[in-house]
Formats: C-alpha cells, sequence, structure tokens
C-alpha cells in the first residue's frame, strides 16, 4: 500500500523574484521527496506565477488570487492543505536539504504535537552572520514561557503545524501583525510545540519585507501580541490595539529600538557584502544600546539561556487602568 503523504510545504508568494527560484530548488531538491508544494500566490506584478507554472514537478499545486495579504494567505493555505501537516516556507527562504526527512522523524516519534519548529541561520551563508535568536527548551519549558507573560521567539519559516490542531483554534488571526508570535502563544497554552534542535532553515533578512520597511510598527504590533497574553492570562478583557497604542508605545526604550534597527541593519548589508555600511550599523547599534547587543551576542553564544519576547509583565501593571479599562 502507497503511503499517504504528510507534508505539505505552504508558499505564499507576492513578487518573489530572483529568491524564488532559489527557494523553489532547496524544496525540489530535498533527501525524500514524499510531500506536496502548495504555492498560492497572492497578487503581485513580477514573474513569480510565470516561474511557477515552468516548473514540472506532480508535487506543485498552484493557486492564484488577488492579494489579500500574508495573514489570509495562510489561513487559506490551512483550508487548502490535503494532508496533517502544514510546513512553512517563506518564498526567499531556503530549507536545508534534509528538513522535510528530519521533520517526518520528528512527526514519528511525537504523532501527538501540535506544532513542531528547527533553528535557522542566516543566509546567505557565508556573508550573513549568526542564527536567528529562538527560544529554546521542551514543550512544558515553553508552555511555562508563555504562562509567565512572556512570547515565544520562533523563526515563522522553520514551523511545522497540525491542520486540523490550528485550525481548531481559528488559526491565525487576521489584522495581526505579528500573526505568528500570536499563534505559538495560543498553540502552546492548548499543545505541545516541539522543537527539532537542528539548523535546517536558511533565514534571508532584506531592506524591502514588511518587517525591515514597518520595523516600529511591528514592535509596537509584538507588544500588543504580549498584551492579548497577558489579559487571557488575568482574565480581562482586551481593548482594540489602536485604544492602547499610547500606552504600548510608552512601554518602548527608544535606545534599544535604535539598536534592534540597526543590528538588523548589520545583517542585512553583510548578507549583501556591504561591508563598510555593515560595519557603521553595528557601531551604531553599540553605541544606540550596549546592553542590547551584548544580550544579543550572549543568546547567539549560549544555548542554555532563556530566550524569549516582551517586556516585563509588570509594565503593563503599572498601567493596567489605561490597557483595560
Amino acid at each position: 500500500m502507497k503511503k499517504v503523504d504528510q507534508l505539505t510545504v505552504g508558499l505564499p508568494v507576492c513578487n518573489a523574484m530572483p529568491c524564488l527560484a532559489e527557494t523553489m530548488a532547496s524544496l525540489l531538491n530535498q533527501s525524500i521527496d514524499g510531500f506536496r508544494i502548495l504555492a498560492i500566490v497572492d497578487g503581485g506584478s513580477d514573474d513569480s506565477l510565470a516561474y511557477l507554472r515552468s516548473i514540472r514537478d506532480p508535487r506543485l499545486r498552484i493557486l492564484v488570487q488577488p492579494n489579500q495579504g500574508l495573514t489570509c494567505t495562510l489561513n487559506r493555505m490551512l483550508q487548502e492543505c490535503s494532508t496533517p501537516w502544514l510546513v512553512r516556507q517563506d518564498a526567499d527562504d531556503v530549507s536545508h536539504p534534509n528538513r522535510m526527512e528530519r521533520i517526518l522523524a520528528a512527526i514519528e516519534e511525537y504523532p501527538d504535537a501540535g506544532m513542531f519548529y528547527s533553528f535557522a541561520n542566516y543566509h546567505p551563508r557565508g556573508r550573513a552572520l549568526g542564527s536567528f535568536r529562538c527560544t529554546r527548551g521542551t514543550p512544558m519549558q515553553l508552555r511555562n514561557i508563555v504562562r509567565s507573560g512572556y512570547l515565544l521567539a520562533i523563526c515563522h519559516s522553520t514551523v511545522t503545524l497540525n491542520v486540523r490542531k490550528t485550525l481548531g483554534f481559528g488559526g491565525y488571526r487576521v489584522g495581526m501583525h505579528n500573526e505568528d508570535a500570536d499563534l505559538w502563544w495560543r498553540m502552546a497554552l492548548q499543545y505541545d510545540i516541539r522543537c527539532i534542535p537542528e539548523v535546517l532553515v536558511g533565514f534571508r533578512q532584506s531592506p524591502f519585507s514588511v518587517s525591515s520597511q514597518n520595523l516600529g510598527e511591528q514592535v509596537v504590533a509584538g507588544l500588543y501580541v504580549q498584551y492579548l497574553l497577558l489579559s487571557h492570562l488575568w482574565m480581562r478583557p482586551p481593548r482594540a490595539i489602536e485604544e492602547v497604542r499610547q500606552e504600548l508605545e510608552a512601554l518602548l526604550s527608544s535606545h534599544e529600538f535604535q539598536a534592534k534597527e540597526k543590528l538588523r541593519t548589520f545583517n542585512i548589508e553583510m548578507a549583501r557584502a556591504h561591508y563598510a555600511v555593515a560595519a557603521r550599523a553595528l557601531w551604531d547599534s553599540m553605541m544606540a544600546s550596549p546592553s542590547y547587543v551584548l544580550r544579543r551576542i550572549c543568546d547567539e553564544l549560549f544555548s542554555s539561556r532563556r530566550i524569549a519576547n516582551g517586556v516585563r509583565p509588570n509594565l503593563y501593571l503599572e498601567r493596567k487602568e489605561a490597557l483595560w479599562s
């Protein structure tokens, strides 16, 4: 009897050329071939669709839609997925050759998990330095991080979702700029999140990505996701982001934000081989907040460190009247 495929790689595509070719090559040349690829072209004006249609591989299914944005596209992927597990992949990232093989081994060992994830390094390797800052731990340790009011740091492109369980609690919430971090905490409170402790994805940072061009909004959105988590934990009805934006922005450290922005620029410019620009960005990051840069270096060097996202939950309590009135 032929073994039924377990995995579908979900690829949201919008103006993804020229990186899309390398991404697809990394999928089509995996060490195993027992998986499917679902590419949803979410609008766009480049040759992404024509390129995908030029690929002659029975594993590839292509859907086309007017531009609806990433979150709606991800939810459609969950709905359209014909296998029990959906493997996330961005259209400019790459899967290492044994990624699908390692995911299948993990599923066989832990079939009741709600989600798997792995580590990621920055791509292209050789010019880009370091790894994606990532939470490590057992499912219970991850759950305890969430229960303590902090968010998990997980690279979205490394994740494999149990489709039925993810749809069961609503999938991705529309209107969230940090739809992934919001999904992680909801998943951790209901199901086991299992870490595959290997680097299986090359993550590409781009100056043209939504995160790079809207970093300030992304940071505020992350604080709002933490606010939603705390609202759930403390059984308080949350307010809309526009109603609490001013209070969330007050939680930001301007020096740390500048350091974060410049450190991202450093990584991007290193990958582009713009070494002088990268060196200046690293210097500016260190000048903005030496402590922030030191923490990031320690996160990179010491795998035993507890890594989580968000600010101290007590800071929200200090503003409870404005946040939950």
